[in-house]
């Protein structure tokens, strides 16, 4: 090839060779830094905590149950009305009783025509001996069963109210339960199972007024002249049936529910 000596030539190929060679300056530089880049931000590196890091999340207690759960909240009492299914009628066949034996026993009388239903025989006497003795009704008999006249109250001859029956009853084997308070619904309810129920009553479905009498021992009991006690037998729409000494009677419902609140709707039942 031919040298040439043109000094314009030698001056372009002089700016080209420069030229070249400060690209590849200029291209190596960002290169240089993308490699050093890389090496700082690798996975391991980036994420990995520092030992001080590790110790702080040691000592960092974890959140309470009460912290992760809402207080549970109070619950609400159940205003849900009682729903009844008793038929609008029902009789309770067979129930048999008999007349009381002492002025005073219509609740042994009662409590051995009700056992008897439920398929345990007892004798009135072995009952009504067995019951204890109390000036307070609520816990024992009251008087001489077979001497006292009928119709006083404590601390004179008076008889007995439901819970020393029930508890009796029970001795006896029998799942007998003493209420107050029960409801012409309950009543109704119980019946329709064929379960009868002895009630404490005023003798001839009558009304007297209740009497709030101390025991000896300073305990309060509602008495009234002339208790009674009789056996709920059956129902329908406005009547109740009950047998008292060996006889069975219908009664307006709304009369039997103005004798029964004179003792607080007192009575025993099968539960």
């Amino acid at each position: 090839m031919q040298r040439t000596n043109n000094p314009l030539v030698m001056s372009l190929a002089l700016f080209l060779v420069i030229a070249f060679l400060a690209g590849c300056q200029i291209e190596a530089t960002p290169r240089e830094n993308l490699l050093t880049t890389e090496a700082l931000t690798t996975p391991t590196e980036a994420i990995r905590p520092s030992s001080t890091q590790l110790e702080q999340k040691a000592s960092t207690p974890a959140p309470t149950l009460s912290q992760q759960v809402p207080a549970t909240p109070t619950p609400q009492p159940d205003t849900t009305p009682e729903v009844w299914d008793y038929p609008a009628s029902h009789y309770i066949y067979p129930v048999y009783g008999h007349e009381q034996t002492y002025e005073l026993g219509c609740e042994a009388s009662a409590a051995v025509d009700w056992a008897n239903f439920f398929g345990l025989s007892i004798y009135e006497y072995s009952f009504q001996t067995a019951l204890p003795l109390s000036d307070n009704p609520d816990f024992g008999f009251v008087g001489e069963v077979t001497t006292d006249a009928w119709g006083q109250i404590p601390p004179y001859a008076y008889g007995v109210h439901a819970r020393p029956i029930a508890d009796l009853l029970q001795a006896y084997g029998l799942p007998a339960k003493a209420v107050t308070g029960y409801s012409i619904d309950q009543v109704k309810q119980k019946l329709s199972e064929d379960k009868p129920i002895i009630v404490w009553v005023i003798g001839n479905m009558e009304y007297s007024n209740p009497v709030s009498y101390k025991d000896s021992q300073g305990r309060i009991s509602i008495v009234a002249p002339y208790e009674h006690v009789v056996i709920l037998t059956g129902y329908n729409e406005t009547h109740l049936r009950y047998l008292n000494n060996g006889r069975f009677y219908e009664i307006p419902t709304e009369i039997f529910e103005n004798s029964w609140s004179v003792l607080g709707n007192m009575a025993v039942i099968h539960e």
